[in-house]
């Protein structure tokens, strides 16, 4: 795999564009305070935000207006991987700034949030009521006993009350996390019990796809499960009474803000956690993952007020649930005055359009969501920009796997011609992004625009060199402010350190295969730790399904390579037909010539095989590495955490499948 020289950008800003955007007057302004390049545009910022970090991210308080109730003694008090200690005797808290649009007169009764359901129906919340809420939900909290450190969850949808729980917790010093109401029992448990959580909010049930979906027996079984909860709030969003002992949503939430006695925000440390975030868990118990309220709001700060190019007049809309790292990220769109667009309901209900509905109905300004929504998009044969008024969106952004070319070319065409395409890529474990947007350079087809500021990435061959226009290891050789301050339950941090610091000593190892271009770009290949690696070359995955499912007999694929006891190596495609679509000698030797033509040879698979669907994790992503431990023989409940995984139906066909085969 090598980077291939894309000819022409798909979309250039403009120069009024580029003058406009936060990120040049942030350069401009950093130039005169803080000796940043003054020339040499995004690409001359970026290495100074990594060759002077300290400086950079100093830069960053200050132009954001950073409120540290305490001073800070220096930036950066230890720089070494894991355990870099950011801001050393700062103190702060992030519900206070997330808040704070509500204390400009001029601002306070605009919307903060704006909550769309499948009704399509758009409810209001301002930025005054939306701070009345959480002054007066903190306040009950502490009634409660939530001290700073105590960890309140929630099993909640995408709703304003989420967003009113997560800030409450957050003013309190207290530890959020939560789970999408999907998740059942077993997968929630898995996750809370880790954390033992002492106040559980949650509803009774949610709509999805047109249906009401009941579960009110599945919050009866995590109040039995989790001993350490001293309170369950009901949210009743399907109008189900409380259950007995738990307390009202709204009861807790009527009173004024001027009933609060103390100071509203708990001034925290900045290293003090603010959240708990879980890995998808597909082959053991999830990494409950913590990050710092300080470095998520450095952090954020950096990538929705720099990078998105977000400010007080946008709407930001991304695709998300409460169990996925979006939804946090999501929720720091409120740090820079945006207006945030909650979406609770199916991506594709009634039609496969219903996103581009909602950023239509709400204003978005930015409108983020996974690259299968595009191209599911793009294979419904759907027409946004024709059926749709999307002329304020600026920029659709997308994540969760890479965004083929053909997704690049169909937005194109589809949405706008100049239309800002921003595939981002990161992780949960920093809930941020690696490399992404920049609102100020071109958009090439199949790659991300550049790293991040503040990100020193770059791609390592397996001697640990740096390597451009070739395939590499996603490695970060400098901390960020977000990557984890530990995760839960791990008292040596050895669970920390072997998840990402093993392979390079001192140096991020992320799991991802990519090239960096000589213009700075970045492409994403896949998966690592699921590499295909025949006769010495190295494969990504994402290549393959980016070909493949180009047909449109092809619903979605699935690949595997597999090293046989007797040497050989067995490369199986896994398919799963659109409606009507048969699986003949024409539609495999078309695979086939397709895999050839638009990759190598090399990437031709041996078998290609019908299956009954893909399966994926409970946030969307298809399941490789338990597939390919299933097919090397391993029992099913040895390769994949039973609860991590959409449909475990669909894995028994693999399991199976290495039955017959051994």
């Amino acid at each position: 795999m090598t980077a291939a020289a894309s000819p022409a950008p798909l979309w250039q800003p403009g120069p009024d564009r580029i003058a406009a955007a936060r990120i040049t007057r942030f350069q401009t302004w950093a130039a005169d305070r803080y000796g940043a390049p003054a020339e040499g545009g995004y690409a001359a910022l970026h290495r100074w935000s990594v060759d002077e970090l300290d400086t950079f991210w100093a830069a960053v308080a200050d132009w954001f207006d950073v409120r540290f109730t305490t001073p800070y003694q220096k930036v950066l008090g230890d720089r070494t991987m894991p355990g870099a200690q950011w801001f050393p005797g700062a103190t702060l808290n992030y519900a206070e700034h997330a808040l704070r649009t509500a204390e400009d007169p001029a601002r306070a009764h605009d919307p903060a949030l704006l909550h769309v359901d499948e009704t399509h129906e758009v409810t209001q919340v301002s930025w005054t009521e939306l701070r009345r809420q959480v002054v007066v939900l903190a306040e009950e909290l502490r009634a409660l006993g939530v001290r700073p450190g105590d960890r309140v969850s929630g099993y909640l949808p995408n709703i304003p009350q989420a967003v009113t729980a997560l800030l409450a917790t957050a003013a309190v010093g207290g530890v959020w996390t939560s789970c999408a109401p999907d998740f059942g029992a077993r997968s929630v448990l898995d996750r809370f019990q880790q954390v033992e959580p002492v106040v559980l909010f949650a509803v009774d049930g949610y709509r999805y796809g047109g249906k009401e979906h009941d579960r009110t027996e599945t919050v009866a079984e995590l109040r039995r499960e989790l001993p350490t909860l001293r309170a369950v709030v009901h949210v009743p969003l399907l109008g189900t009474p409380a259950p007995q002992g738990a307390l009202e949503w709204a009861d807790l939430t009527a009173g004024t803000a001027a009933e609060a006695t103390r100071p509203v925000f708990e001034p925290v440390p900045f290293d003090h956690p603010l959240w708990v975030l879980y890995s998808s868990g597909t082959t053991g118990l999830p990494k409950a993952i913590v990050q710092s309220q300080g470095g998520i709001l450095l952090e954020h700060f950096k990538q929705i007020g720099l990078h998105c190019d977000l400010g007080p007049d946008d709407r930001f809309f991304w695709y998300t649930s409460t169990g996925w790292m979006m939804w946090n990220f999501l929720i720091s769109g409120l740090l820079t005055g945006t207006t945030i667009v909650l979406y609770d309901g199916s991506p594709g209900f009634p039609a496969v359009d219903a996103q581009w509905a909602i950023a239509e109905r709400t204003g978005a300004t930015l409108f983020g969501t996974s690259a299968a929504y595009v191209m599911a998009c793009r294979k419904a044969e759907a027409h946004p920009g024709r059926d749709h008024d999307l002329s304020r969106v600026k920029c659709v952004a997308t994540t969760g796997s890479p965004l083929p070319p053909d997704g690049f070319r169909w937005l194109h065409d589809e949405v706008a011609e100049d239309l800002w395409i921003a595939s981002v890529s990161g992780g949960t474990d920093v809930c941020s992004c690696f490399a992404g947007a920049v609102p100020t350079l071109p958009v090439h087809i199949g790659e991300l625009q550049a790293a991040c500021l503040g990100t020193d990435l770059q791609a390592w061959d397996p001697q640990g060199r740096a390597v451009i226009g070739e395939v590499g290891e996603l490695v970060v050789t400098n901390p960020m402010p977000s990557m984890p301050i530990r995760f839960w339950n791990d008292p040596d941090g050895s669970r920390y350190h072997d998840s990402y610091f093993e392979m390079y000593p001192g140096v991020w190892r992320h799991g991802d295969w990519i090239t960096l271009t000589d213009r700075g770009s970045v492409i994403i290949h896949g998966r690592s730790d699921s590499t295909l690696n025949r006769q010495g070359v190295r494969m990504g995955s994402a290549d393959i399904y980016e070909a493949v499912e180009r047909l449109p007999e092809i619903r979605e694929s699935l690949v595997i390579g597999l090293e046989e006891p007797d040497g050989g190596y067995w490369m199986p495609l896994f398919v799963h037909l659109a409606p009507g679509a048969v699986l003949d000698d024409t539609l495999r030797a078309r695979v086939k010539a397709t895999i050839r033509e638009q990759l190598s040879p090399r990437h031709v698979p041996d078998e290609i095989i019908e299956v009954p669907g893909i399966p994926h994790t409970l946030t969307g992503k298809r399941i490789e590495v338990p597939v390919k431990r299933l097919l090397q023989g391993a029992a099913l409940d040895k390769a994949v955490n039973a609860g991590s995984v959409d449909n475990l139906e669909l894995l028994r066909f693999y399991e199976n499948l290495a039955r017959e085969r051994h």
